[in-house]
């Protein structure tokens, strides 16, 4: 055969195959490494110097002043004849912030007046006269018309009417960690609510003596809004007992519910079969 190259192989003069793309992957780990540090650096930074934006990041503690505080603008927004009653703080152990933390939450109420038929009228007045920044809504809701407010900080606010004259207004943090937990605000001394407690509690024929369980929370103007509250006791035969301190012109008649005003305080009782419970309240000015 004369030297005629055979077919299938490639010419020692054809150029070499490309080498394997080592370097090119070699800079895109590296690439990876630097980008894995700058986030885990951002990521310390921000952790370090910025606040928190969510709320599992603010501690119950941090949260409840502003719970104090969204109480003082629902009381002023519900105005000295609406206002019938502040609730004490309730904090709730045993949720969980995530599924290895757990966590507890604050709770406070506010319970208005709204006669029959005009929850939403009552609620939307409220909205009207909270701060913009909460940008309070009234809407539909499961059982009726709903307020819907954000008070800052994660705390929530919500009001729907309860179907016996009155409108229960929530200041709510959620699930958060403790931090160094709820501290209640330190007592003052009581006002004109006691004494209007205790004529209420004379007229039904209950011992008047005992200090009552006072609840305060701050009005925008820096003065306190105060509730006077008694145990409950043996139950009366009827609001009758009542009605000569309401002068005849009660807020609210609706049994068991029963609510009149003593110069500037709103008394409420709930004169249950059992037993009844009654609470004077001082509201905000404005």
């Amino acid at each position: 055969m004369s030297g005629a190259v055979q077919t299938g192989w490639p010419s020692s003069s054809d150029p070499a195959p490309p080498a394997p793309a080592r370097r090119g992957r070699r800079w895109l780990l590296v690439a990876t490494v630097l980008w894995a540090l700058l986030l885990a650096g951002l990521t310390w930074m921000s952790v370090r110097d910025d606040p928190p934006t969510v709320r599992e990041q603010r501690t119950l503690a941090e949260a409840a002043p502003v719970v104090e505080r969204a109480v003082g603008e629902l009381v002023r927004a519900a105005g000295t004849t609406g206002l019938l009653e502040l609730g004490p703080a309730r904090v709730s152990a045993g949720c969980r912030v995530t599924p290895l933390a757990d966590g507890a939450r604050l709770r406070r109420e506010v319970a208005v007046l709204a006669p029959a038929d005009t929850g939403r009228a009552v609620l939307t007045g409220i909205a009207d006269r909270l701060p913009a920044s909460w940008r309070a809504g009234v809407g539909p809701g499961l059982d009726g018309p709903e307020l819907r407010a954000d008070a800052g900080e994660f705390v929530a606010v919500a009001g729907r009417p309860t179907g016996d004259g009155r409108v229960r207004l929530t200041v709510d943090t959620g699930c958060r960690p403790p931090g160094a937990g709820y501290d209640p605000p330190p007592a003052t001394p009581v006002g004109p609510e006691a004494a209007a407690l205790a004529a209420a509690l004379t007229a039904l024929g209950q011992p008047a003596g005992s200090a009552p369980d006072l609840v305060t929370a701050p009005c925008p103007d820096g003065t306190l809004a105060r509730t006077a509250r008694s145990a409950a006791g043996p139950a009366p035969a009827g609001t009758s007992a009542l009605a000569a301190l309401a002068g005849g012109a009660p807020l609210l008649d609706n049994p068991p519910v029963y609510a009149y005003r003593a110069g500037d305080v709103t008394v409420l009782a709930e004169l249950g079969p059992d037993a009844a419970r009654v609470a004077a309240t001082v509201g905000c000015p404005g």
